[in-house]
């Protein structure tokens, strides 16, 4: 059993809120999130202290089992420290933002201790890392309703606090949910670009260049001639006769949904991979299953 999540969510009083999330897996015990959120602060501000995944693009925020397919997406892998992501201890700071008719805006502004898997790395004390998300969100009609985001966020790395690592996001979500067939008809679309800078302070120049796509409904992938192909490195670069790389196809089986408490799911990947030897096919095949026991709060969208 790859993870089991224990959650932990109760009012405390009427000001305040507790939620714990806590992971037994074959790594060991882990407290992915742990935080309280103050409901009534002034001037509308929604107030969160403790460890959270950070608000940054849709998939870091979502764990494991409310997952719509069973692996992370290779961009989250390669950039934003895959299954843990950007998960941090610190204060997450909110509040929804005056918008045109029929448009919700909100804004959020996170600080964080600065240590982040393999995303951010905190030398000293005060390199903390920093994370901004501005959310709009409208319904196009009862059962329709659209979601659009961009997130930036900034922190240390693993070579020093002369060095930054920053993150850029945007992403969009279209879902389409009738309210009286949804057991039996939805649509889901959601498209993600993140991209991924890494300064020094001293040098005053790009040291690392990384940006890619993904897409997911019933199929993900990266785009061929991904950018992942153009990033500049100190490495020398690829002989001309060799392609670059095709990036990765992946299908996926229907699954099967018993209700939104159990799941079984297929999934197929195939691909393309370019290194200096000759390109090679990496097909993969994945299996999961997927339950719930017990009231917990919804997951967003």
């Amino acid at each position: 059993m790859h993870e089991t999540e224990l959650g932990l969510q109760a009012i405390i009083d009427p000001y305040a809120r507790a939620d714990a999330f806590i992971s037994f897996g074959e790594t060991g015990v882990n407290v992915e999130e742990a935080y309280v959120t103050f409901t009534s602060l002034p001037a509308g501000l929604l107030l969160k202290v403790g460890k959270k995944r950070a608000d940054f693009g849709k998939v870091n925020t979502i764990h494991n089992h409310a997952l719509p397919f069973i692996d992370r997406p290779l961009v989250t892998n390669n950039l934003v420290g895959g299954e843990d992501g950007i998960d941090d201890a610190g204060f997450f700071l909110s509040r929804f933002l005056p918008a045109p008719k029929n448009w919700f805006l909100e804004g959020s502004a996170e600080v964080l201790r600065g240590d982040s898997d393999d995303v951010f790395h905190a030398s000293r004390r005060q390199d903390v890392s920093v994370v901004g998300h501005l959310r709009a969100y409208r319904d196009l009609s009862e059962s329709t309703n659209l979601d659009l985001g961009v997130s930036y966020a900034r922190g240390h790395n693993n070579n020093g606090s002369n060095f930054l690592t920053n993150l850029y996001s945007g992403d969009a979500t279209l879902r389409w949910k009738p309210l009286r067939r949804a057991i039996y008809n939805s649509f889901l679309f959601r498209t993600s670009c993140s991209g991924a800078r890494v300064t020094s302070s001293l040098l005053r120049s790009d040291s690392f260049s990384d940006a890619t796509c993904f897409w997911h409904v019933l199929l993900r992938g990266i785009p061929r001639k991904s950018p992942l192909d153009r990033r500049r490195t100190l490495r020398p670069q690829r002989p001309r006769h060799r392609r670059p790389s095709d990036g990765y196809r992946l299908f996926r089986y229907p699954d099967l949904l018993a209700s939104e408490f159990s799941q079984i799911r297929g999934q197929y990947r195939f691909g393309h991979l370019a290194t200096v030897h000759p390109i090679s096919r990496m097909p993969m095949k994945f299996f999961s299953i997927s339950f719930c026991d017990g009231a917990h709060g919804a997951h967003p969208f």
